[in-house]
């Protein structure tokens, strides 16, 4: 927060979650509890200037809601839940999503038929919960299989994306709440190139907040699965709409030889590597990240994040570098992807990564800095947080965050005894 205090979202027991905001002194300044039945758990949670606000998913025999429970910024007081959307028992789950500055959410719940989906209803709301506008998006043009997301921007405009026609092209949506004009906007990312079919295998997404959506596509070939290129499109809304492409970034086997030998292995292939962010400077450099996480076997086998893969692209969309960090991270199969993987930010020209890592030894929180504009990683650095090694570590990263550049917040369980957290202020030197 812009006084150097920061809210949290604390889990005291099974069925009792506390809102508490701390400054930047880690006094706590208000705990206001946040009871949960066991059809209930946590599906959301934001920040405004105003407000705080937490999603509440229920479930039980006949229904499926989304409700929204808010507290006073200020003084911690808690307001009524208010109900967004409920759906039958039976159907997908509902879903909501914020916008950056948290004044702005959308509910949803969809419309199936054979298990594909047909349609979506939503529901704008205001920082109040206000309904702005209610909306219906229309995918019955689309065919029988085909992957959606939803976004929302700090005015209340809907992006819908869309990747269809058997997973070979993006289409994004605008709905604005002012007029019924819907902007559409649409790209082939997939095809028949040199001889083979190629799909988007992933795809993320980032809203700016001028009207600009930019969508990063890893493409691997249909029959072998091998992976094939990185696509960058950046959809500009301002105006008439236009799209721009960054050249496309290919996975030769020079580039699995240079991952092989950052990571110290002998793999004959890409594989399980996802996209995780994008990432911008104020300067408008753009880094992509992916990160390789997969499973050992089964449901109760431990799981893996291992090296991270970052696509540096300067202000105009053309490539810069690219830079493998390894990693290897591994979580017990109840806590699975939750306590692995990494925290970013960015500060000026520098993206700042954050791992719980076991180097050398010493389990720690580890910090590596890289040059948005060359692509220089620096050297891992630890912090010092005292934490038990007991492959129970989901707190570690749920609860780590950046005050700024050199102040760290993080929670530790100084041993494997003890049962309370500790809240530690890092300072970076």
């Amino acid at each position: 927060m812009p006084d150097g205090g920061f809210v949290i979202l604390a889990h005291r027991t099974a069925t009792e979650y506390a809102v508490e905001r701390y400054d930047k002194e880690l006094k706590c300044l208000w705990s206001t509890a946040l009871p949960l039945t066991a059809e209930e758990n946590i599906d959301g949670f934001s920040r405004s200037e105003q407000q705080v606000t937490a999603l509440i998913y229920h479930k039980d025999d006949a229904a499926q809601s989304l409700a929204a429970q808010v507290f006073n910024l200020g003084t911690g007081t808690i307001t009524l839940r208010k109900k967004l959307t409920e759906t039958a028992a039976r159907n997908r789950r509902p879903g909501a999503a914020f916008s950056p500055n948290g004044t702005k959410l959308v509910a949803w719940q969809y419309a199936t038929r054979d298990q594909q989906i047909r349609a979506i209803s939503a529901s704008v709301f205001d920082e109040k919960l206000t309904k702005l506008k209610d909306r219906t998006y229309d995918f019955h043009d689309l065919g029988d299989f085909f992957s959606t997301t939803i976004h929302l921007d700090n005015e209340g405009t809907q992006y819908v994306t869309l990747l269809s026609d058997e997973m070979k092209k993006l289409t994004v949506r605008r709905y604005r709440n002012d007029n019924a004009d819907i902007k559409v906007m649409s790209v082939a990312l997939g095809g028949s190139f040199e001889g083979k079919a190629v799909m988007v295998f992933d795809a993320k997404f980032a809203l700016q907040p001028d009207q600009t959506l930019y969508a990063a596509a890893i493409c691997t070939e249909r029959q072998t699965g091998l992976y094939y290129s990185l696509k960058v499109v950046k959809f500009d809304f301002a105006g008439e709409g236009t799209m721009k492409f960054a050249p496309e970034f290919r996975f030769q086997p020079e580039y699995l030889a240079e991952v092989n030998k950052a990571t110290q292995s002998t793999a004959k292939r890409l594989e399980d590597v996802y996209l995780t962010d994008l990432l911008f400077t104020d300067e408008k450099q753009m880094v992509v990240i992916a990160e390789k996480k997969y499973e050992e076997g089964g449901d109760a086998s431990p799981v893996h994040a291992r090296e991270l893969h970052l696509f540096g692209y300067n202000e105009f969309q053309l490539p810069e570098w690219h830079s493998t960090i390894a990693k290897d991270q591994v979580a017990s199969p109840t806590e699975a992807f939750a306590g692995i993987g990494y925290r970013v930010a960015v500060f000026g020209p520098e993206i700042h990564i954050l791992t719980q890592e076991k180097l050398k030894g010493k389990s720690d929180l580890y910090l590596r800095q890289v040059n948005a504009q060359t692509g220089v990683v620096q050297p891992a650095k630890g912090l010092g947080l005292n934490v038990a090694n007991d492959q129970q570590l989901a707190y570690v990263k749920d609860f780590t965050a950046w005050l700024d550049a050199k102040t760290i917040v993080g929670v530790s369980r100084p041993s494997k005894k003890s049962a309370a957290l500790q809240l530690n202020k890092i300072a970076v030197k």
